[in-house]
């Protein structure tokens, strides 16, 4: 074991996994001799080749698309969409392609490729580099959708994404890259190297792909969150003093649901957590996936934070983002009802 960051954790899953299979290849844009726009392939085309780990042009579709005519063969391909606001260009291939290759061949073919993409905001990146279009995802059949919330999770959920048949959609936040993340932007960032969940094993290990993992053990109302909003939720419940169970999804679609249904079901409150916009967000999805599996155990409405229904905006990103104080509003409605 070692401590490291997200960054390190996440370029050590890449090391392990092109040390292991001689079919993994990584490459994107500026992942090659650069190592990565947050330095995340640093050394890894040093160590393996410019046959192994190289630089793309700037075309998301043709990235993508490459790379699913790489899986279908035979390879497994990592490769990096430099922020997830960029993979707009890619929709018809990870849509229309790779998710319905195995479908669509009876079986024939599978398009087992990993596409990571930074997201979400908290760095003051505006518009265009703070999204988190996770909800685009877990509407497509066919997709595997993660979002880690710290290093220990972040290499192991790699490994078994680069190992696994289906394509899967690896979200990372940006914003947690080099420390857990409390929402509080005016106090001085807290490491990984401080954190628990910074211990991470320097070899092989997995995460698994449909697993969710209680962050915070609590008796007084569930907390469904990912990403980012995990730290956010941790922070809100300290502050309110409210006994909050906390569920880290990682894994978004498939979708731990009995750990859900279980906290739903001993706590009966729930309070959903997420950085992307409310309207037709994944949180709407939670909110009726426990609805229809624990109606008769909730004691109050279940509750949503969200970003607003705008773009994410630059000068204001304190007032987008979800913080503790809003999180920790909609604990007290929770258990006040």
């Amino acid at each position: 074991m070692t401590r490291m960051t997200m960054v390190q954790a996440l370029r050590s899953a890449m090391d392990v996994m092109l040390e292991r299979d001689p079919d993994v290849v990584v490459y994107g844009q500026d992942v090659g001799y650069f190592g990565g726009v947050f330095r995340c392939t640093d050394g890894l085309q040093a160590k393996y080749g410019r046959t192994r780990v190289f630089d793309a042009p700037i075309s998301e579709g043709g990235i993508v698309g490459s790379a699913i005519g790489m899986a279908a063969y035979g390879l497994r391909p990592v490769v990096e969409v430099q922020f997830a606001d960029y993979f707009y260009p890619a929709s018809d291939q990870i849509v229309s392609e790779a998710a319905r290759l195995r479908y669509r061949s009876a079986g024939d073919f599978s398009a087992p490729l990993t596409i990571r993409m930074p997201c979400g905001g908290g760095i003051y990146g505006g518009q265009t580099h703070s999204q988190s279009p996770e909800a685009l995802f877990t509407h497509v059949c066919g997709l595997r959708t993660v979002m880690p919330s710290n290093p220990y999770d972040a290499k192991g959920l790699l490994i078994a994404a680069i190992e696994c048949d289906d394509p899967v959609i690896f979200l990372e936040p940006k914003r947690l890259y080099n420390g857990p993340f409390d929402g509080h932007h005016d106090r001085p960032v807290v490491p990984w190297a401080q954190h628990a969940m910074g211990e991470v094993p320097e070899g092989h290990y997995t995460v698994a792909l449909d697993s969710a993992t209680i962050s915070r053990p609590g008796q007084a109302v569930t907390v469904l969150s990912y990403g980012t909003m995990v730290h956010v939720c941790e922070a809100a419940a300290q502050e309110s003093g409210i006994d909050a169970e906390i569920i880290d999804l990682r894994c978004l679609w498939p979708l731990d649901l009995p750990t859900i249904v279980s906290s739903v079901h001993k706590t009966g409150r729930c309070v959903i957590v997420h950085e992307a916009t409310r309207t037709s967000g994944f949180g709407a999805e939670l909110s009726a996936l426990v609805q229809e599996h624990c109606f008769y155990h909730l004691l109050a409405p279940i509750e949503r934070v969200t970003g607003w229904d705008t773009p994410y905006p630059h000068a204001l990103e304190w007032a987008y983002f979800p913080g503790p104080d809003r999180v920790a509003a909609a604990l007290r409605r929770a258990v006040e009802e």
